[in-house]
């Protein structure tokens, strides 16, 4: 059995080979390293892939939810509404850019936004919603865009773990992750379902206005170089990583297909024990599965995480403290009681090896592993 990885991106990698190296070395021998060709390809692509008017490359997944932010014209005070169950770069910008971030619950079963929770956090400063579409399914959107067009907010997707992911609204139209909100943002890290070989991230939107401001601000403010029209960063996708993102945009859907099919393979084998709970889909979402994350309601999910470990099968635990618990984003308005399911989740969850290149020897070793443990 080849050596079981938690994310293979060496195997993924040997099958583009021969593409990705002579892209590379097109862009090295042209030596057009930032905004090349290859960037505006591949942005057109994107826009194409997603069916939405703009796409604004940049350098990472959090630079592109900062600058969303920094585009809608947010200011210090103004509260931001997001999970509590996510990676910390969501809440991270808020705070830098003096925002006020405001942690809520999540659904038990989708680890999404919970609906009930987020209307209870609206007070007369909130201005934005961070809906984070975890381990690669969205959020109920339908619901959050009800709530955010009541109270008069703009709506920025966190499409980190979800790109690719479609949802489908109650009047049939579907609209792919990212592409809902004013605003979406994604990242481009070696290990997501569309990642490159080193950071890269995008942003999304249909308004023309706020991508004309995000292109300005991408770039030190400049629309003409030289000339700063608004307060901006440095953040640009370069030639190298637009390169191998337009070789692997095509095979996107195919790697969710690839991630689907490893995920069945988990829940059907797990189906029968009482004490794994298995990711739930919801009708209106596909899941593209970033993550395969499993509950492990028994009280041994620690045992677990070693035991697999005892037996080279990497596994990880996303995510061991709440972002109300860490000691960056602790806030004495926060209430325990507020993150019943977050405080739950964080001592149940565990993630698999959860790639394109598993193969069914390897998932069968796996479950074989894990049931013989958990009974």
């Amino acid at each position: 059995m080849r050596k079981i990885q938690m994310v293979d991106l060496q195997g993924q990698y040997q099958k583009i080979k021969d593409k990705v190296d002579t892209q590379l070395q097109e862009v090295l021998n042209s030596s057009a390293y930032i905004n090349g060709p290859e960037v505006h390809a591949f942005q057109k692509d994107l826009e194409n892939y997603l069916d939405v008017k703009h796409v604004i490359p940049c350098a990472n997944g959090t630079d592109a939810l900062q600058i969303a932010m920094m585009g809608l014209g947010l200011k210090p005070g103004d509260e931001v509404i997001t999970v509590d169950f996510t990676f910390a770069a969501t809440v991270e910008v808020i705070a830098l850019l003096q925002l006020t971030p405001v942690l809520v619950d999540v659904e038990k079963d989708t680890f999404n936004i919970d609906i009930e929770a987020l209307k209870k956090a609206i007070t007369p400063k909130t201005k934005a919603i961070v809906p984070v579409h975890l381990f690669g399914q969205c959020a109920n959107m339908e619901a959050v865009l009800d709530i955010a067009c009541e109270h008069n907010l703009f709506v920025i997707e966190d499409t980190a773990q979800a790109i690719g992911a479609n949802y489908t609204f109650k009047n049939g139209v579907t609209k792919k992750a990212g592409t809902m909100g004013m605003v979406g943002t994604t990242s481009f890290f070696p290990s997501k379902n569309l990642g490159c070989y080193g950071d890269g991230g995008a942003i999304f939107t249909n308004n023309d206005e706020l991508a004309h401001t995000i292109r300005g601000i991408v770039n030190h403010g400049m629309y003409k170089r030289y000339y700063h029209d608004v307060v901006g960063v440095n953040s640009r996708l370069d030639s190298l990583q637009a390169a191998i993102l337009g070789i692997k945009l095509p095979l996107l859907d195919g790697y969710c297909e690839a991630r689907k099919k490893a995920a069945d393979y988990y829940s059907k084998a797990f189906a029968s024990n009482k004490n794994i709970v298995t990711p739930v889909i919801r009708d209106f979402s596909t899941h593209v599965f970033h993550q395969y994350t499993l509950q492990i309601t028994n009280g041994q999910r620690n045992e677990l995480h070693q035991h697999l470990l005892d037996n080279q099968i990497p596994n990880a635990i996303y995510y061991p403290v709440p972002l109300h618990s860490q000691k960056a984003y602790a806030d004495e308005r926060y209430n325990e009681a507020d993150f019943k399911v977050t405080n739950e989740l964080i001592d149940t969850v565990i993630s698999l090896p959860m790639h394109t290149e598993l193969d069914e020897e390897q998932l069968k070793f796996i479950t074989t592993t894990i049931l013989n443990f958990i009974k």
